[in-house]
């Protein structure tokens, strides 16, 4: 199995990159393929850190676009691509992943990302998962109708082995967009239970687990301090309960457009500006 979690597409609540972080830091691993950032990057658009020290340039963090062979709590292989999502060359990039693919034999791809969308933290984590062949992922409802989204290398890459007959499969936690700029360990937590069920892997998601509980804990104290993002949180229950009884419809209309993390915190902005902080309730 070959694991992708790119850096550049949305990532709400950090779920990705945490999801990614972890299974590097809690497992063995080991470098197996770099590319050459130099003809991927495009550093101008998102420039690299370097660290001054008094007079002199003390460090530089170099991009690093990587596979790592990584193994799981019983030893067994897989592999992981990180690093930046490249700016340019997304077909040759993706032809290169899937010399790697049929060289390495690799029986699968998964794709992780996060999205802010109108749901609830305090209900179960809603995943929405895609692949080709649809049975790799139909034991999971089917949140979405017909919608258009920005591409990304990911999804590319997901959609082109499936043209090119590689099983390929993606999980999109959707994240609370009150929650999408703050770390949200419940989303890395469910992207690697999801990775754990399509790869067979035993992977260490205890930590993830707790962390998530704590950081659970601590949204539902400052939503219990605000009678306005109560009120809200309460209306998103109800949608998602309606939703998940059959009573509603999906996360979005047929033929809508994925909204932005800006746009729905925007929206939660519009709605918050919209009461008063003495009344508890909706301003004339």
């Amino acid at each position: 199995m070959l694991i992708q979690a790119l850096d550049g597409f949305v990532d709400a609540g950090s779920g990705r990159r945490l999801a990614r972080d972890h299974l590097l830091n809690a497992l063995d691993s080991e470098p197996l393929v770099t590319f050459d950032v130099d003809q991927l990057v495009d550093y101008r658009s998102r420039r690299p850190e370097m660290t001054f020290t008094r007079d002199h340039w003390d460090g530089y963090a170099a991009p690093k676009l990587a596979v790592q062979l990584v193994r799981d709590l019983n030893d067994v292989p897989f592999l992981l691509l990180h690093g930046p999502e490249p700016d340019v060359q997304w077909e040759r990039f993706i032809a290169a992943v899937g010399i790697l693919v049929a060289e390495l034999d690799v029986r699968m791809v998964v794709g992780l990302n996060a999205v802010p969308m109108a749901v609830p933290h305090t209900r179960p984590p809603t995943v929405i998962a895609h692949g080709t062949p649809p049975d790799l992922v139909a034991e999971y409802p089917k949140w979405l109708p017909t919608i258009q989204v920005p591409a990304s290398v990911g999804n590319l890459l997901e959609y082109r082995l499936g043209e090119a007959g590689t099983p390929a499969c993606g999980f999109a936690v959707a994240v609370p967009y009150y929650l999408a700029q703050l770390e949200h360990p419940d989303a890395a937590h469910t992207l690697l239970e999801c990775v754990a069920r399509a790869g067979e892997l035993s992977l260490p998601t205890e930590a993830l687990a707790r962390a998530a509980e704590v950081a659970r804990a601590n949204v539902d104290k400052q939503v219990a301090a605000s009678e306005e993002i109560a009120s809200l949180v309460h209306g998103l229950e109800q949608q998602y309960d309606d939703m998940t009884a059959g009573r509603g419809g999906g996360l979005l209309t047929d033929g809508a457009r994925m909204p932005t993390a800006d746009e729905l915190g925007a929206e939660f902005e519009q709605y918050l500006s919209g009461w008063t902080d003495t009344d508890g309730g909706p301003s004339e």
